[in-house]
């Protein structure tokens, strides 16, 4: 199943840039337009960069840097590369950005929290307390409507990095078929309710709409196609 994952994933990844660049063309040709007018083509500055990259390495530091020890040493490496992070923020951006920055923060901690701790709970609950009976029902064989509910409860659960794999491995052993498992693979890692809230707030209710849709559409024709023709 691992090469039929990656290639319809990255044929999942055009499908949908060509969709969301058809939908909003105009928008998008529109944008570039006052982008050259206003002599602004570049995409992201250099400073920005550098401050993205330091917000990366902070977060991935700890558990690259520090696999043995007391949890204390990754707490450390962490509190290290914050400080990095602020102090470079601090000469870099004004006030005003600064508090824009963290406003932005406190609006995606306040909201993405609550459904990031519902998520992780449901992701466990299924795992552990549903019966069999009720995964071979909704979750098995190959149709289009078992592919549906696997797209449809991996767009909405938070997976976290690397578990959608054993969660689907779990689902499978209670009698989950093979395309809707693929389902569930191609839209746990990409889609959430906190990714959905995420991408609405960078761009845009309608691009959200769209884009979670297609996804939704591609995953479950994706999860019958490739169950019914493929991985039978």
């Amino acid at each position: 199943m691992a090469w039929v994952r990656v290639i319809t994933a990255v044929v999942m990844a055009a499908v949908v840039g060509t969709v969301m660049t058809i939908a909003f063309r105009r928008e998008e040709a529109q944008r570039m337009a006052g982008q050259v007018n206003n002599h602004k083509a570049t995409i992201i500055a250099r400073e920005d960069l550098i401050l993205l990259g330091l917000i990366v390495v902070s977060l991935l530091a700890p558990n690259y840097l520090v696999q043995e020890g007391p949890y204390s040493r990754k707490v450390l490496v962490w509190v290290v590369a914050t400080i990095l992070v602020a102090v470079y923020a601090g000469w870099k951006k004004s006030r005003q950005e600064i508090r824009r920055w963290l406003e932005e923060t406190w609006w995606f901690i306040r909201i993405i929290f609550p459904l990031l701790l519902v998520g992780v709970f449901i992701v466990g609950i299924i795992g552990a307390a549903l019966p069999r009976s009720w995964i071979e029902g909704y979750l098995g064989g190959s149709g289009l409507l078992a592919s549906f509910f696997a797209t449809m409860l991996g767009s909405i659960s938070y997976f976290a990095t690397m578990t959608e794999a054993p969660f689907v491995h779990t689902l499978m052993g209670l009698g989950m078929g093979k395309g809707p498992a693929l389902a569930l693979l191609l839209t746990g890692p990409g889609l959430s309710l906190p990714n959905w809230l995420a991408i609405g707030r960078v761009f845009g209710a309608r691009k959200a709409v769209v884009y979670v849709s297609t996804i939704i559409v591609l995953g479950t024709v994706c999860g019958w196609f490739a169950g019914t023709f493929i991985l039978s």
